[in-house]
Formats: C-alpha cells, sequence, structure tokens
C-alpha cells in the first residue's frame, strides 16, 4: 500500500485524538506529523507534506521524520542533540533554530549501534566462533540454545530461509549478546562497547555539523531501546567525554509522543508551560494502562 497507507493512518489517528479531546480537527491550533523515513523519498515528500491538511481541513501543521520528536521530548525541546538507537539509529540535532540529522541510513550500510547492527555482529561472532576463528564463549551457547539450533549451520536456514533476513527478527537477538556480555563473553562486551562508540560518533558529527563552539556546552539525550542497557548508556557517556569536553548528557525528559507536541507548540510560537506537560504525561499513561 505504500504511501497511499500514509492517509489513512493519520485520518485514524487524528480522530481518535479528537475524540479523546472533546475537539475537532478545526480547534487544532498547530500539529505537529513526525513520519518514518520523511525526506527519504525526495519523489514522496510533497505527498506527505500535503496529506495531513487533507485530514485537518487547514494548513496549521508541518511534517518531518519522527526523529524530530524524539529529541523534541527527550531534551525539552531545547538546543541540543538526541540519539535513537532501536531497531535502526539516527541522530537529531538543533541549534539556533538550524536542524541536523546523521545516520538513519539503513541496515544494510548504516544503523551502526542499533540493535540490529550489535545482533548482526553478534552472529557473525557466531559463526567466528563455531569455525574456530574465535574462541567459544557464552555468545555461542545463549544463541544457539535462542535459536533451538540443531547444529550450528542450521543458523543459515533460521537467519535466510526462516526469517527471509527479517529486520526485527534479527534486531531482537541483541537482547542475546547483551545477556551474553553481562555472564561474561568478552566478545559481547566488545560489541556493546563498539555500539556505545558509534552512537557517540553519530553524535558527534551531529556537533560538528551544527556548529558548536570548543567551549559551548552541548545538550545530549537518547531514545529507543538500546538504552535500556546500562553497559551502552555508560559506554556511550565515556565515549562521548574523549570526544568532547562540552557534552551534557540528560536522561529523557519526555517521550517523543509527547515530544510531537512540544515541537508543534514551539512552531506556533506557544511554547507548552509545566501544566500542560504534566497532562500530556497523565494523559499518555491512561493511554498506556
Amino acid at each position: 500500500e505504500g504511501i497511499d497507507l500514509v492517509g489513512r493512518v493519520l485520518q485514524e489517528g487524528v480522530d481518535e485524538v479528537c475524540e479523546r479531546a472533546s475537539v475537532t480537527p478545526t480547534d487544532i491550533r498547530y500539529a505537529f506529523f513526525g513520519l518514518p523515513t520523511y525526506g527519504e523519498v525526495s519523489g514522496d515528500v510533497p505527498t506527505l507534506d500535503a496529506t495531513p491538511g487533507e485530514v485537518l481541513g487547514h494548513n496549521r501543521y508541518a511534517c518531518d521524520n519522527d526523529m524530530v520528536c524524539g529529541w523534541a521530548g527527550s531534551l525539552g525541546g531545547v538546543d541540543g542533540i538526541n540519539v535513537v538507537s532501536g531497531t535502526g539509529s539516527i541522530t537529531y540535532g538543533e541549534r539556533f533554530g538550524h536542524g541536523a540529522r546523521v545516520g538513519g541510513w539503513g541496515e544494510r550500510f548504516g544503523d551502526e549501534g542499533s540493535a540490529y547492527w550489535v545482533a548482526i555482529k553478534g552472529l557473525n561472532a557466531f559463526s567466528r566462533m563455531s569455525d574456530g576463528r574465535l574462541p567459544v564463549g557464552p555468545l555461542h551457547e545463549a544463541l544457539r540454545t535462542h535459536l533451538e539450533l540443531a547444529g550450528d549451520l542450521d543458523l543459515v536456514d533460521v537467519v535466510l530461509n526462516r526469517w527471509q533476513g527479517g529486520r526485527s527478527e534479527i534486531a531482537a537477538l541483541s537482547r542475546i549478546v547483551v545477556k551474553a556480555a553481562e555472564t561474561g563473553d568478552e566478545c559481547a562486551a566488545q560489541i556493546l562497547s563498539e555500539a556505545a562508540g558509534e552512537l557517540a560518533g553519530l553524535v558527534d558529527a551531529t556537533r560538528r555539523i551544527l556548529d558548536f563552539g570548543p567551549e559551548e556546552k552541548v545538550p545530549v539525550s537518547y531514545s529507543g531501546g538500546v538504552f535500556s542497557v546500562r553497559s551502552i548508556v555508560e559506554g556511550f557517556e565515556a565515549a562521548l567525554e574523549d570526544l568532547h569536553d562540552g557534552y551534557e548528557l540528560r536522561e529523557p525528559l519526555y517521550s517523543p509522543v509527547i515530544g510531537a507536541a512540544i515541537y508543534a507548540a514551539k512552531l506556533a510560537g506557544a511554547p507548552l508551560g509545566a501544566e500542560a506537560l504534566g497532562q500530556l504525561e497523565a494523559t499518555q499513561q491512561e493511554s498506556s494502562t
């Protein structure tokens, strides 16, 4: 269905939001739509830009990649950089109204430091352990048990034939790499250390693009499941310190969902206050229960 699906999804989402808030689309002062893959297919951008207007019935909105929601939520809409590491990886930052994106090139030739990247590195280590190129560590048995492999080469059948190289299935194996690292697998621990370094490198490139000064403080936050791993956060912080003295690592303030509202209010020239943000948090918590 491709791009044709966008209109239906937005219509359903806007209808649900309006129903819950007891408003109509025309009551919405300003909206921001963070759309996955926005900007990655140039020919689709005009359609994506126009579709929300058809749903809302007005032009008081803006569109961009959903990375912007992660940035706005994690830092509360202030200048700085947010790095996302889930199935894929990407950074977005703003400084004095200018934005910059780094990463997000997809799993085939990018997404460094992501869950998919960690998993692929883990699978590569398994293959090397299996045929003697690396010493066998806990990661080998952990993957073999998790995937219920009768023989090591059955990994090829599972990943390439049964899963058809499925991105989400492969990325989920990052959890096994994390567990192996926690049980003392040196190779798995090295993979996580390298992932943290890759994520810090994305942030550092973003800082340079945004032209933060050498003495200027750079707020940095994060989003995505990979950052639920303590060793990743610790390694990420250490890697940032090695790259630049001015980084200030901050725990994320709000979710990307609330980030969309923060950014919409910012674009409208009416930043949200503490009371409004508290109401949004409470509403989101109610919706998730």
